[in-house]
């Protein structure tokens, strides 16, 4: 008996290790995790190209590489999305010299919101998201466009006076997310992948544990937030969760 309580005793820390690496780099859901790609490459291109019809997409800009695509998921969510097959945060592609900065170019994007409201929608009601490699369900690279949780806003508000040009550690919604200002140029002037990996050292072998998310400051500066992915899944990296689809935030609501 002492014997089989031993063996017991070691088994059962590797299972719980397995487990933890199997639940950290499982898919988060069992659908198509190319149903993206297909619909942009297969629908949204051709059709533009051959009909000048963008549907199901909102907007195919073949020239500066993205379409837009209304989300299923809540009334006001939008997607960016590459034209080029880029699977996510951690592709060769965003730090590549010619790469469009689909960061700046999502946050430029945001008036879809306003337009489908059918009102103006103030940008501290407004954000934009990106989910790590590990916190996706989707292979191709999709930005979230949508509404900022309102308890999220709040703490960003306070944190606003102490935020800066240098990276700062905060927890937000229980993660430990690093936080900097920067103003419109300076997300325009750089791409945020590229800012992420250059300012906080990021290996490119490291850069699909990050998520980033975008959204403003109480005094209209921007605040750029990177979420890092943790071993054993404790912290999948999902920027997207500070957004709210539903947009509580808007008064009244959709």
């Amino acid at each position: 008996m002492k014997k089989v309580t031993k063996q017991l005793l070691l088994v059962l820390p590797i299972l719980a290790i397995a487990a933890a690496i199997w639940w950290f780099f499982a898919p988060a859901n069992p659908h198509n995790p190319d149903a993206l790609w297909q619909l942009v490459s297969q629908r949204c291109v051709v059709g533009m190209e051959q009909q000048q019809n963008p549907a199901p997409c909102t907007k195919v800009d073949e020239q500066r590489g993205y379409v837009t695509l209304k989300d299923r998921h809540g009334p006001l969510q939008y997607l960016l999305l590459p034209v080029a097959k880029i699977t996510g945060t951690e592709s060769p592609a965003l730090l590549a010299a010619n790469a469009p900065k689909f960061f700046a170019l999502s946050w430029d994007e945001r008036h879809l919101m306003a337009e489908k409201y059918g009102r103006p929608i103030a940008d501290s009601a407004i954000s934009i998201a990106i989910n790590s490699a590990y916190g996706r369900t989707q292979n191709q690279m999709h930005i979230h466009i949508s509404c900022l949780r309102t308890d999220i806003r709040s703490e960003l508000d306070k944190l606003a006076p102490q935020l800066h040009e240098k990276w700062q550690s905060y927890s937000l919604d229980g993660s430990d997310y690093q936080i900097r200002s920067l103003s419109d140029s300076d997300l325009h002037a750089e791409s945020a992948f590229k800012r992420i990996a250059r300012e906080l050292n990021v290996e490119q072998d490291d850069m699909g544990k990050y998520g980033l998310a975008l959204t403003t400051l109480p005094d209209n500066r921007l605040a750029l937030l990177a979420l890092r992915a943790s071993w054993f899944g404790l912290e999948k990296a999902s920027p997207e969760l500070l957004q709210d689809h539903s947009c509580a935030i808007l008064d009244p609501a959709p």
